[in-house]
């Protein structure tokens, strides 16, 4: 496995290696500070960005490396040079890449035509470098064993909502997506597959549309902001409209298990998604979520240019 293009691509193997190690980077950072010694890894984001940014930089560092920023307009690809060579002219010159970017499609074609380690840490469609954090969060919390455990994603069937499935059928837990139906409904192809997965994992995979059924039992509550980035603000009414009931609120949290928790891959509004209540109270772990953007990233660059993981079938 070369790179870390879409979530899919991990298996279980891979992604039980990657939490052990990035574990070990919690409580010991520097481990393995000679591990990128004089390398340099490129992070090329054409959208904002607060943990991944510095996550990825702080992640280079603590490995030995020297991370080099890129904005999206600072490439000849905003002028006209291909994918495809641009791809190319970052390999000869980095030993890997980290990009957060909208299309999908352009960070497979940097995969396909990179000689280093491409990693997807954003796209339109997954997001597989947060939820590497978000398990890593959730084993520190229940441990090892998931049995008769619910993990419930609510709102926006979007990139995260893709990314929740993937990965909790990778896991073979039970995960629900808890959606409005119609236009921001998840992916049916992604469903699908994370069903796949699950049959051989022995996880369950549901999408629901009742907030309130999907939290009953629950041992995480997690959500997104609803309005993402491109998003169109001209439907921002007609979403919010119907994404209100499946906000976080205490009432939702109240039907969970005792000792259920909320998570929230960041940015957060307050008072939309989630109840300022419910994200700065005792059972949010949005801050321990948020340091393990750099444990996870770091675990990632560490295995994937020593050429460890396996990969995925699916």
């Amino acid at each position: 496995m070369k790179d870390l293009l879409r979530t899919q691509d991990l298996s279980r193997p891979d992604i039980e290696l990657l939490l052990e190690t990035a574990a070990d980077f919690a409580t010991n950072p520097m481990r393995s500070s000679t591990a990128l010694a004089n390398k340099s890894v490129a992070i090329y984001m054409t959208k904002p960005s607060t943990r991944t940014r510095l996550s990825s930089e702080t992640a280079v560092a603590h490995l030995g490396g020297t991370p080099i920023f890129i904005r999206g307009d600072e490439l000849q690809l905003g002028r006209g040079e291909s994918i495809a060579d641009t791809a190319k002219i970052i390999s000869s010159y980095c030993s890997a890449l980290i990009i957060r970017t909208f299309a999908q499609a352009d960070v497979n074609e940097l995969g396909a035509n990179a000689s280093i380690p491409v990693i997807n840490a954003l796209t339109d469609d997954d997001h597989p470098t947060q939820l590497l954090a978000d398990w890593l969060t959730i084993r520190e919390h229940f441990g090892k064993d998931i049995t008769g455990r619910k993990f419930v994603y609510l709102g926006d069937g979007n990139n995260m909502s893709n990314a929740w499935l993937i990965m909790g059928a990778i896991m073979g837990a039970h995960v629900v997506a808890a959606t409005p139906t119609g236009l921001w409904s998840p992916d049916p192809d992604v469903v699908a597959i994370a069903q796949k997965i699950a049959m051989q994992s022995g996880g369950k995979i549901e999408v629901l549309h009742d907030p309130e059924a999907a939290a009953k039992d629950a041992s995480v509550l997690y959500t997104d902001v609803w309005m993402s980035m491109g998003d169109s603000e001209s439907e921002r009414d007609e979403k919010v409209l119907a994404l209100s009931p499946f906000a976080v609120t205490e009432n939702l949290m109240s039907l969970t298990q005792k000792d259920s928790v909320f998570m929230h891959c960041l940015p957060a509004h307050r008072g939309e998604e989630v109840e300022a209540s419910v994200i700065d109270g005792t059972k949010s772990l949005i801050w321990r979520e948020a340091f393990h953007r750099r444990t996870t990233i770091q675990s990632l660059l560490y295995h994937l240019v020593r050429d460890d993981l396996k990969g995925s079938s699916q």
